[in-house]
């Protein structure tokens, strides 16, 4: 069976495109203010995880530290559970309304959510209400990356010139890493200037508040996007959630593949990015600045990874990319987290990093496109994106929280490696069944 790309008529019509210079242009434009968007959704939702330790004292005392980091996290993860939910009801909104109106929606509600946790008095302040409302808005988060993925991603397929799906479906991914540097640079800055009694205090709570002063910006960017021209062509969208379910029930395999792709590239990413700052802190007991520099360092290389494995995929197909990463996760990762707890060290803590940001990028680059190519056309995006929540909501979102537990549980600092490689054999399995999956046209 051929490696290549599945046609999509709907979304690239087969012939040729001359652009102009204006056209490119206009073209690398729309791009950035979708992906910018994007990079904001992200930004705001995995901040919380890099000041877990900070927020666990603020809003979940107990009786001991690791309980505390557990609640902390726990609350991390609990945002992914939203993420199945906001991907049935706003992935609905966006295939019956437009991608336009939906991308505006979904930064309005994380900018709701990420409000409600910068503001929150502290547990110490008003007690109980306190954790439920930082919950709260974690919910509130989920409900908007639900969809927001797989928004951007349909957006970006469908404005694609044609041989090039996967190079603009890269921007999707690659907008995030944006975030993760933004978000590690924002962190040194602020470990350098307070103290850790500062941070404690108040220091977490000023990334939240630069999340929130930039959305306005993000907000009239998107507002001046355009509608696709394949959503608008499109003879009929589905009118009620209920009709969307119902598609996706019919296509229910085509799901379960599609959740099984991502399980790969979300536990990843978690790891090496939200999970980072953590780990080096709480398990490897390194300085944290120094951490923030190797997360930044992670997020540079994810996006340079990500474009080249989308233009890759583009020449070769989707599916020899997703098969030999995985097997090579599963073959390194261990050994080489291995190797790092043994003599923990910035320098070997950059080095396996950046080994695991190779597996990702690559990975992702291939998989985003292919994921978008086999969803049926009127529930494409949420069809994208409740395969995308299912695999964050049971593997990827608890990566930080598992992983704490694992290493306590084994007394093994190199357990969540063993995560990683089994997240990889579960992808692996997808990715084989994807080899049966046909556009709905």
């Amino acid at each position: 069976m051929t490696t290549q790309p599945l046609p999509l008529s709907d979304i690239a019509p087969p012939e040729r495109i001359v652009m102009t210079g204006a056209d490119r242009r206009a073209r690398i434009g729309t791009v950035l203010r979708v992906a910018s968007g994007n990079f904001l959704e992200m930004y705001d939702f995995i901040v919380y995880g890099y000041y877990a330790a900070y927020i666990a004292k603020a809003f979940f005392p107990a009786a001991n530290e690791f309980a505390s980091l557990m609640y902390s996290l726990v609350t991390f993860g609990a945002g992914y559970l939203m993420r199945p939910v906001g991907a049935i009801v706003l992935g609905a909104y966006i295939d019956r309304k437009g991608r336009r109106k939906g991308l505006i929606v979904t930064l309005a509600l994380m900018a709701v959510g990420t409000l409600t946790i910068a503001v929150t008095p502290s547990y110490a302040s008003i007690g109980i209400a306190a954790p439920l409302i930082v919950v709260a808005g974690r919910l509130l988060q989920g409900l908007s990356a639900g969809v927001e993925l797989g928004g951007v991603s349909v957006y970006l397929a469908e404005i694609a010139t044609p041989g090039k799906r996967g190079f603009y479906c890269s921007w999707q991914s690659a907008s995030q890493q944006v975030a993760v540097v933004f978000t590690a640079l924002t962190g040194l800055v602020l470990t350098g200037m307070l103290t850790s009694d500062a941070m404690g205090a108040y220091g977490w709570r000023i990334p939240l508040l630069i999340g929130c002063g930039i959305i306005p910006v993000i907000l009239w960017l998107r507002r001046s996007l355009q509608e696709t021209t394949a959503f608008s062509k499109m003879p009929d969208h589905p009118r009620r959630v209920s009709a969307v379910l119902g598609t996706m029930a019919e296509n229910w395999v085509l799901v379960l593949t599609g959740m099984l792709l991502v399980v790969f590239t979300t536990t990843s990413f978690y790891l090496i990015t939200a999970y980072t700052p953590t780990f080096g802190r709480q398990a490897l007991h390194l300085e944290p600045s120094m951490v923030f520099v190797v997360t930044c360092g992670v997020g540079i290389s994810n996006f340079l990874w990500l474009p080249l494995s989308g233009a890759l995929s583009d020449r070769i197909g989707r599916r020899p990319l997703l098969y030999v990463i995985p097997v090579l996760a599963v073959l390194t990762s261990y050994p080489a987290m291995t190797w790092l707890v043994a003599a923990p060290s910035i320098g070997r803590l950059l080095a396996v990093e950046l080994l695991l940001s190779f597996f990702f990028g690559v990975y992702n680059g291939a998989m985003v496109p292919l994921l978008v190519e086999i969803m049926p056309a009127r529930v494409r995006t949420a069809g994208f994106s409740l395969a995308y929540s299912l695999a964050t909501a049971v593997f990827g979102g608890f990566t930080p929280a598992l992983s704490t537990y694992l290493i306590e549980a084994t007394g093994n600092k190199a357990a969540p490696a063993l995560w990683l490689s089994a997240a990889a054999a579960v992808s692996l399995i997808g990715v084989q069944m994807s080899r049966r999956a046909r556009p709905a046209m």
